[in-house]
């Protein structure tokens, strides 16, 4: 099994390859340098791995949310490779994929928040279930901080940028016990290629024209009142 995952709908750049029983990866924080990052991260991994394109089973790819520009160029790149090598594509939401950044603790529930800017996150809650996969306890939303709505949970894990910026806010919606929060964790190729792989194991692939992206905002800036509102 040989299977590339892609995901740069955040500040991180990542790539991973699943080869066989191995998972190898490259990740670097990088605002506004995917474009020129993810390519030869991808083939630095093959050549690794000492394989080429034309070896690979799948292409997975987070597909968001989160900026628009990097949603889109992830998306983008892993439908023109899936195209171009007629393989299938895997899409993974990007916010269960930074929900694997958590620490692996039984019995907690995981909110995964990217800062979406303009005074908004993504969100989403899940648990792991009892093979390491997650269990999505609720469905992901873009919202105020204020505005989040959790369900009920004896303890909690909280991993993403939405912690860094909006901690105060965010902490006044966890019901029980905070376990950990760590607003330095950002969606891994790595997270998404495990994921994906439990996907291409159950048969849930699509063809690459039907991969697209998940933005939640339909607005990519404020006007100039809002500006001054916010």
């Amino acid at each position: 099994m040989n299977l590339l995952a892609i995901e740069t709908a955040t500040e991180a750049c990542s790539v991973a390859l699943i080869h066989g029983d191995e998972l190898i990866a490259r990740s670097e924080i990088a605002p506004r340098r995917h474009t020129e990052l993810v390519l030869p991260m991808a083939d630095a991994l093959l050549a690794e791995a000492g394989i080429g394109r034309h070896a690979l089973d799948a292409i997975a790819v987070g597909r968001g949310p989160g900026a628009f520009t990097g949603v889109r160029l992830g998306v983008s790149l892993a439908q023109g490779m899936a195209l171009a090598l007629d393989l299938p594509v895997i899409t993974i939401s990007s916010l269960a994929a930074l929900a694997l950044e958590a620490p692996e603790e039984e019995g907690t529930a995981i909110l995964a928040v990217i800062d979406a800017r303009m005074g908004e996150i993504y969100a989403a809650c899940y648990r792991r279930d009892d093979s390491g996969g997650l269990v999505v306890l609720d469905d992901e939303r873009i919202c105020t901080p204020g505005g989040l709505h959790l369900p009920a949970a004896a303890a909690w894990q909280v991993v993403g940028s939405g912690w860094a910026t909006y901690a105060t806010e965010l902490s006044q919606h966890l019901t029980g016990t905070l376990h950990s929060a760590d607003g330095m964790r950002y969606p891994q190729a790595a997270h998404v290629a495990e994921l994906a792989l439990r996907e291409f194991r159950a048969g849930r692939m699509q063809a690459p024209e039907l991969a697209l992206p998940v933005y939640l905002r339909d607005k990519v800036a404020q006007t100039l009142v809002e500006q001054g509102k916010a």
